[in-house]
Parts: C-alpha cells; structure tokens; sequence
C-alpha cells in the first residue's frame, strides 16, 4: 500500500508537471521569461522592444498630481528651428544617458538632471577638421554594455556613419574599440567602393545579445543607395563579426527570386532604420528591413525585391536566417517597416503563443510565431492596380491581414475631404480631383497618386507599447494625405556649364526641392535665393559636409558640383572659366550610375495642405489607439493633441500629425507626447480618457521613458521640436509625484 500510495503521489506529480509545461495551466516558460520591466536599460525599455514599466507608482488615480521634477538644458539647439531630440533616453545604475540636439552624449544624476559629463564628438576631429557632426543629426537612443563581471562598461552610440564607444565612468571614447574609438559604418560594407552612395548614418540604435551589437544603418532613398547589410560587430573591439545580405548574394537563401541576377552588385538599401528587437533566450533577432533604393520607381529593380520590406527573423549569434515575410512586394510608396517590431506572449483558443508584432506605416499589425514565421491571424493577397509608367512591373498583389483590425483610416474619399469652411472645401475637392489615384495601392503616376495614410504612417519610427499582462497594443497614428506626383526627369542642356548643372539637380536634389527649387517646408527650404545667402564657395562646402537634414554627397563629382552651383545661383561665370569647367565635365570619364537607369522623379514630399496650413481631410488628423493582439479588435481610438486656435471656435479636439511613441505602465497609464501642441499627455490604458497633460516648451517628438529611483518613479520626455514647423528646442523634462 505504502509503495502505491507513493507511486500514485510520483504519478500525479510528473502529470501536474507535465500540465504546466504545455501550458494548460498559466505558467512561464524558462525559455521565455518575461524581461524586467521595472527599469529602462534600453532603447523602448527592454530588448522585446514593448515600452512597457512595471512602474506604478505614478497610476490612474494620482497622475493628476504630476509635476517638474528637474529639467535639462543642454543650450543645444539652432536658432534656425533645424535640429531636433529623437533620443528615447536609458537609466543605468541612478544615471540617465541620452543625446543632445547636436548629437552630443550626456550623462544625468537621474533624480536631479545634474549633469555628470558630456562627450562631444565634433571635437574629435578638430584637428583634421573633419567634423563628423557637420550636419544636425537624428540620434534616437543609445546602447549600454557590461561585461559579466560589471568591470567593462561601455555606451555606444550613433553619430552619423560613426559608431563610438564610450566610457560610462568619466565620458571619454575606449580607444580601444575600433579606429580610435569608433566604428565607421562606411567600412566592411561588402561591395565594390564607388559603385554605390557612400551616405550611411546610424539613427536608430541596434541591439546587444552577449558580446556583439547588431546594427542596421539609415542610407540614402535613391537607386544609388548603399547595401542595406544587417551587421553584428564584436562590442570589445568593433570588429565586423557577421553580416547578412539583404539582396542575397548568389548561393544565398532568396537570390533566386531575383530576376537580375547582378541585383546585388547594383542594388541597394533594404536596410534596417527603425531599430531591431530580440529574444534572448532563444537567441532570435527580429528586424525589420525598408525598401530597395529609388522609393517609387521600380524598373530597374523588378521582381518582390526579396528581403526588402520584410520582418526578418535571424540567429543573433551568426545572421543564419530562420525565417521572414515580406509585408509590401515591390515597393512603390516607400512602404519601409518604420519601427522595431513588440514581442509578446499572446492567447488563442486557449494557448499561449509567443509571438512578435510589427506596426506598419500603412495601419496593419501582422502578427506571426515568433519561432517559425507562421501567421496568427490569416494574410490575404489582394489585387492591385497595374502602374501606367512604361518601364514600370507593380507586383499584382499585396498582403493584407484579415485582423488585428487597421489602426489608421484605409481610405480617403470625396466624402472625408475636410469641410472646416465652404471655402476650403471648395479648394481641396478641387485638387482631390486633380489626383487620378486615391487607393491605397494606386502606383505612382504622372496623373498624380494620394499616399494615406501619408508617408510617414500610419505608423512610425516612435513605435508601439505593449502591455504583456493584456496584450493590448498602444500607437499613434498620423491621419495625414500626401500626394505623390512622378514627371520625367529633368534633363538640362548638358552644352552649358548651368544647363549641366540644371541635369545633376534633376537626378539629386528634386526630390527634395521640388522642380521649381521652392522646397518644401521646414525640412526642405527653398532655393530659389539661395545666391542671396551662399556663394560658389559655401555651397560647394555644404555639398562636401552636409548641412541640417541635408547629407553630404561625396558621390557627385567636382565637375558635376560646380555645374550644380552654377544652375542654383543662375550665375554667369567668366566665359573661359565656364569654357575650362565645362570642357573638365565633358572630358572627364562617363561612369554609368544606377541612377542613369531611373527615368522619372518625383516633384516633392508634398502634404495634402489647406490655404491655412491644416490637413485637408476631415479629423481625427493624429490619435491613439488601442488594440487586443489576442482578438485582434481596436478597442478604441481618440484624438491625439489639438490646435488650440480652432479649438477655441468651438471646434471638437482634431489631434495633429505627430511624432514619437507611447509609453506603457502597469499603473494604467498611456503616456505620450508626440502632437504638435507641444503637450506630454496620459490616457487611461482601458478607456483612452485624457487624464492629465502638461505643456511642454516645444513639442516632444520622441519617446518619454520611466524609472525610479529611491522609491520615486520619474517620467522623462525629450522636448526638441523642430519637425513640421515647430521650433527646435533642447530640453529634458522630468515629472514626478510631489514628495
């Protein structure tokens, strides 16, 4: 009896362990275990990339009470509006690392905002006088690492194409690690030098797992753009440990979906911007890839453009691929996957299920097993139009997930144009139908195209949070029509010094510019009178180093470079100065560009504006939503942010365009800034209910990040402006409870 009783007691034990490994009783797999979400160590908090704090002091029923805690002036920004603060700041130890709006490395007594050191990399060069911060770039966050006896600590950090590593003790580069303290990103890029745009930048910060840091790489968005190449670097050294091909090379997993079978020496971009997220039990990085280079005209690059626009799922230990799908088939509308994909433990029929879920720019979530790629909601292949641009292949379908259910609006009719005033209604239905293509897919046309959500999402590189107890998703969105116009590329009288120039500005800076140089907003100012600002001299600088949003471009030739100043100041130079340039430019070797290969360019990034400057479709024009992962429903959806001005004619809350993500807390609190209006915000995580707000100096386009310290929480925002006409500021404000 006794050898029974202990035998039964053996048998119900293995079987109850047994119940819990599969799951049918709630228990946590070792293999993945929730992260510790009471901190913020890293870029969107953890790893899994989920902006989520276990954090609640601060909730629902005392956030109301919030106020200054400290704030930071770094005296930073430009008084010309340009610079910005992307930074989603990370707490390590009591200190907060972050960057200013010149790229400068900070670190901060957490509880006061006292600054400890800060590291300048424009002095670095100082004596060579190359600056590598000689344009305003974007720093979106920054990288601790520790060795596992805590004795070598390190931040590495993006400025430009340099990766540096720096001492978290007193602020100086290791100079140790790579050249001098750097990696350059324009090296190991394992393609012939001089076949491609030499403009690589690092925005978004990569990933650490064990000793390697795996990075992606912002580039240029034309045909030329360098490879877009996933790399992992070693983090004692720098040196280049793996790389994986995102146009595959022959031999490799994918090259044969590749019509050209030459794509890879002449192709570029497919690369990783919006940051990465790993899961580091099982070793797994998940990486989301943009478009091939040259946004909307694919007829030098035909085919799916295999792995680009794609969720990629890699060994973080070697690049071996393990699985990915590909979310825009030939892309035409810049459709790159703008931020870090969520990982999370999710519910259906009764099992968990590990899974990552990618926002995309055009409103859906795909939602798939983290461990085999599969689907969890079914993907539908939709048909598309076909392009009416000879040249031109679009891929005839598109995928589209059934759920979770779309968090932007998918459509823009004559309906949904605004109707704030006759007068302005008037003014948008006229140019709504100047516009052949009003479908989300509708190619690119010289009939003009409408891209809504707008090119910037949707969703964007802010990101979104999730709640791993709910698995309810939590992002902004921008409501916002674009109208994308292609024309034949410009070609100047290559006969004339100015009409040479006249066909270099038509292949690089239209774009941008626009075909009559009058820009386009804050980003992209007018050149119209530049002569009145710059000389041959200056511009021929500024072309060199790059200046604001503007990069350098080191792959126009001289000859080419004084042929684009000459258009650009409509100057006439002394007749045997144009005669000797001139005879340079013809004499000079003709190297054939992929860029020779794209016949048609686009008039501007332009948005789909009223007279007053307010977006032309109906409100909501920016919110947040609220989506169950599990069910895939939107659960709600409010308005985001207001213009005060209309607002106070008694027009309901518009939201605005926005940028920057949510942040996420146990306490029941969504906290985002992001609108225009210059407000960081806290919704009720279960209802959207608007519970406190705050006025900021400038608007918060970033990504608030909380710790605590002592048993404070804290709740940080970087307040830097500077995009969509705001003016630029460089603060970081802390808000807590009052003691």
């Amino acid at each position: 009896m006794k050898n029974n009783n202990s035998n039964c007691l053996r048998c119900i034990f293995f079987i109850v362990f047994a119940v819990l490994c599969t799951g049918l009783i709630s228990c946590v797999n070792p293999a993945t275990s929730p992260s510790d979400y009471s901190g913020w160590g890293t870029y969107a908090g953890t790893k899994d990339g989920i902006r989520y704090s276990s954090n609640d002091q601060i909730n629902a029923e005392n956030v109301s009470k919030l106020q200054v805690a400290w704030t930071y002036n770094s005296a930073d920004k430009d008084t010309g509006n340009r610079t910005q603060i992307q930074c989603n700041p990370i707490m390590v130890d009591g200190i907060l690392y972050g960057t200013t709006p010149r790229v400068k490395l900070f670190a901060l007594n957490g509880t006061t905002g006292k600054q400890l050191w800060i590291f300048d990399p424009a002095l670095e060069d100082t004596a060579t006088k190359k600056n590598p911060a000689s344009y305003f770039k974007v720093c979106r966050g920054v990288v601790f690492w520790k060795d596992e006896q805590g004795t070598n600590q390190r931040i590495l950090y993006g400025v430009g194409s340099r990766t540096y590593a720096i001492n978290v003790a007193d602020g100086t580069p290791i100079r140790s690690f790579g050249q001098n303290g750097y990696i350059d990103l324009t090296q190991n890029i394992d393609r012939e030098p001089g076949t491609y745009n030499p403009y690589i930048s690092s925005t978004t910060p990569g990933v650490i797992f064990k000793d390697l840091i795996i990075m992606g790489m912002r580039l240029s968005e034309d045909a030329d753009a360098a490879p877009g190449t996933i790399r992992a670097f070693d983090v004692r050294t720098g040196k280049l440990r793996w790389q994986f091909h995102t146009i595959p090379h022959p031999g490799e997993k994918g090259y044969e979906t590749w019509p050209d079978k030459d794509a890879w020496k002449k192709l570029g971009a497919a690369n990783n911007w919006g940051g990465m997220s790993l899961d580091e039990k099982r070793g797994i990085v998940y990486v989301p890839t943009g478009s091939v280079g040259g946004d909307f005209y694919g007829g030098f690059r035909k085919g799916e453009n295999l792995y680009a626009n794609s969720l990629l799922a890699l060994d973080a230990a070697t690049g071996k691929y393990l699985w990915h799908y590909q979310t825009i088939h030939h892309d035409l509308w810049d459709r790159d996957l703008p931020t870090n994909p969520n990982l999370i433990t999710l519910k259906q029929n009764g099992k968990e299920i590990d899974a990552v879920a990618q926002i995309t720019k055009q409103g859906y979530i795909f939602i798939f097993d983290r461990v085999n790629g599969h689907p969890l909601f079914p993907i539908n292949e939709i048909a598309v139009p076909s392009s009416d641009l000879p040249g031109e292949e679009a891929w005839p379908t598109q995928p589209v997930p059934t759920l979770p259910e779309p968090f932007a609006r998918q459509k823009f009719g004559p309906e949904d144009i605004t109707d704030r005033t006759p007068e302005v209604y008037a003014q948008m239905k006229k140019r709504f139908d100047n516009v052949k293509y009003h479908g989300m897919f509708d190619p690119p046309s010289k009939s003009s195209s409408m891209i809504f959500p707008g090119f910037d999402g949707g969703g964007e590189w802010g990101g979104a949070a999730v709640d791993p107890a709910s698995g309810i998703l939590y992002t902004n969105s921008s409501e916002m029509p674009w109208i994308l116009t292609m024309i034949d590329k410009i070609e100047g009288d290559n006969t004339t010094l100015k009409g040479k120039g006249q066909t270099v500005y038509g292949k690089y800076c239209m774009a941008c510019h626009g075909p009559g140089l009058k820009g386009n907003g804050s980003s992209f100012p007018s050149l119209v009178d530049i002569r009145k600002k710059y000389n041959q001299e200056q511009i021929l600088s500024l072309l060199g180093t790059g200046k604001n949003m503007m990069p350098a471009f080191k792959q126009i030739s001289e000859n080419d470079k004084k042929a684009l100043v000459s258009f650009l100041l409509k100057s006439v130079p002394k007749s045997s100065d144009s005669k000797q340039d001139l005879a340079k430019i013809k004499e000079a070797p003709q190297n054939h560009s992929i860029m020779d290969d794209v016949p048609y360019s686009m008039t501007g990034y332009n948005r789909f504006l009223d007279k007053d400057g307010y977006p032309g479709i109906k409100p909501p024009w920016g919110t947040l939503n609220a989506v169950d992962l599990n069910s895939g429903k939107l659960l709600w959806k409010v308005p985001l942010g207001e213009y005060p001005e209309l607002t106070a004619k008694g027009i309901p809350i518009t939201g605005t365009e926005g940028y920057g993500g949510p942040l996420v807390t146990k306490g029941g609190l969504v906290f985002i800034a992001a609108s225009k209006d210059a407000r960081l915000h806290a919704f009720n995580k279960k209802t959207g209910k608007l519970l406190w707000q705050a006025q900021l100096p400038v608007p918060g386009y970033a990504t608030p990040a909380t710790y605590t310290i002592d048993g404070k929480q804290y709740v940080v925002i970087g307040c830097g402006g500077g995009k969509i006409g705001s003016k630029s500021g460089d603060q970081y404000i802390a808000f807590a409870l009052p003691d």
